[in-house]
């Protein structure tokens, strides 16, 4: 398979942290297959927050702290490029990665790539943020993100 490169779609703004990541191992399902033994194109979606899930959980950002915060983060937008199947029992790994931004929002990229190391899918989502009790948007970072953003800052979460 011709190798395939990673995808970048948000742009990096000048003197902004590098991009946060977490990386999950997975194995294709037969849950997650289609008649031809495929991984359905629907499920990337869902591979996608799985390794969204650990982000979240590697900055704070799990779903008891939205909670507490009072904060939602819906998902605005999701983008998904296919450039290779993963087939049944295929072990793949899923990488998210936060992309820095001073707007309200989260920017998120994703790459899977199969055990082979061949990229075989990658995107994005970006996720506004929500008053949980009213749902009008948050037009400013909510203190949560905020606080992440200064520990992201601050180098908290690479690993040394």
């Amino acid at each position: 398979m011709k190798q395939r490169r990673k995808k970048i779609y948000f742009d990096r703004e000048e003197n902004a942290p590098a991009p946060i990541s977490a990386t999950i191992e997975r194995r294709v399902l037969f849950s997650d297959v289609d008649a031809l033994a495929i991984s359905w194109h629907g499920r990337y979606a869902a591979f996608f927050e799985e390794a969204a899930n650990e982000l979240g959980r590697k900055c704070g950002l799990t779903y008891g702290a939205y909670f507490e915060a009072g904060i939602g983060a819906p998902i605005a937008q999701l983008h998904i490029d296919y450039h290779a199947p993963l087939k049944l029992d295929e072990l793949f790994y899923v990488t998210a990665s936060f992309i820095w931004t001073e707007a309200a929002r989260l920017n998120t990229e994703y790459s899977i790539r199969n055990e082979a190391g061949e990229c075989v899918c990658t995107g994005y989502t970006v996720q506004l943020f929500i008053d949980m009790e009213t749902r009008e948007a948050h037009w400013l970072m909510p203190d949560l993100i905020a606080r992440m953003q200064e520990r992201w800052r601050n180098g908290d979460f690479y690993d040394r």
